[in-house]
């Protein structure tokens, strides 16, 4: 696709993604993924200079419609993201089931790591024609992507806002994936589903399901967050299938920015990115500390995002994650007021 045919999203109610194909792509396996396809949303317009674009990152499952569904209240006219200054282009991840080329749609799809998903992203970016963008910023697998793509294509990102993700995946984040993939094991709708409620539980916090839910019964007699865990589960179902989802699980244990490359702090600083990393004290699934060390190592900015919720805040508390996504794009000195900045 050349440059001048990028079109912005229609604002339709259709929201169904662009496709691009993609040339084969050499993977961190030694394998070739061929005839592949990735999804993408493009929302705003380039500019001339083609230099307003902010590259947005889903979680694990997660589509590229950020804008329409996942970030709905971060994106659009005079919000944090606003589309009528920024070009916002938000991929679906390899591997996924949302239109980009997956387990569902290619037979004996490969192992990716996230090195794959940040080349995979490249290679969009090239085909068309944005040399580098303003942003990127991701949460959760999103951030390792966001973290990975900045360090592995030195120049290609001006500044990344980093959520709840650290510089390498630590044990307590695998055992999380570990034991998922012993539910994934027992097959069917079943398993999946309970996986998805193992993962939930990583997400949050017992503070914040106390106060949502304390011992609160529904009609039938069951706990209400027993029941707001089967929901969980029974939505997962009705979107994504099993292999879809071991898939990206496998690719978020390869996380390690620093590999074979040397240091984390050392690759970082190599980026030429202005890091911003956002930590979330009582995040189970990666705790602040760990962004905390990675933010030091590369000489970037600490900031804090305050939630009963823990790692999913940054799909929930929309006033701090806003403040944040603005003074990421340095549209005011104060923007982040509602956040707290901590010493790295």
């Amino acid at each position: 696709m050349s440059p001048s045919a990028i079109p912005p999203h229609p604002s339709s109610a259709s929201r169904a993604p662009q496709r691009l194909a993609l040339p084969p792509l050499a993977l961190d396996s030694g394998r070739m993924l061929r005839d592949a396809t990735i999804a993408y949303h493009v929302d705003g317009a380039l500019n001339a200079r083609r230099d307003n674009v902010v590259l947005v990152l889903h979680a694990l499952t997660g589509s590229a419609d950020a804008a329409g569904d996942w970030w709905a209240p971060q994106i659009g006219p005079a919000r944090a993201i606003d589309t009528t200054r920024w070009a916002v282009l938000a991929p679906n991840l390899l591997g996924s089931c949302y239109g980009s080329s997956g387990p569902s749609s290619i037979d004996g799809f490969p192992v990716l790591t996230v090195r794959d998903q940040a080349r995979a992203i490249a290679v969009l970016l090239e085909r068309l024609g944005i040399e580098r963008v303003a942003l990127v910023v991701g949460g959760s697998l999103g951030g390792m992507v966001a973290l990975e793509f900045a360090a592995g294509f030195p120049g290609r990102a001006l500044r990344a806002l980093v959520f709840a993700a650290p510089a390498r995946l630590g044990a307590g984040a695998i055992a999380w994936s570990a034991v998922q993939r012993q539910a994934l094991a027992l097959g069917g709708d079943a398993g999946l589903a309970l996986a998805r409620q193992i993962a939930m539980l990583s997400y949050r916090t017992a503070p914040g399901l106390d106060a949502r839910f304390g011992r609160e019964r529904g009609r039938d007699g069951s706990f209400r967050v027993s029941e707001w865990l089967a929901r969980h589960g029974e939505r997962l179902v009705a979107r994504m299938d099993a292999e879809t989802y071991r898939t990206l699980i496998d690719v978020m244990d390869t996380h390690d920015v620093a590999g074979d490359r040397g240091g984390i702090g050392e690759r970082l600083r190599a980026s030429r990115t202005q890091f911003t990393g956002v930590g979330i004290p009582g995040d189970l699934f990666c705790d602040a500390s760990e962004v905390q060390a990675w933010v030091r190592a590369a000489g970037g900015a600490y900031r804090e995002l305050h939630s009963v919720h823990g790692h999913d805040a940054f799909l929930i508390e929309h006033a701090q994650v806003s403040a944040l996504l603005r003074e990421a794009l340095g549209e005011s000195a104060t923007a982040a007021a509602s956040a707290v900045e901590v010493a790295a």
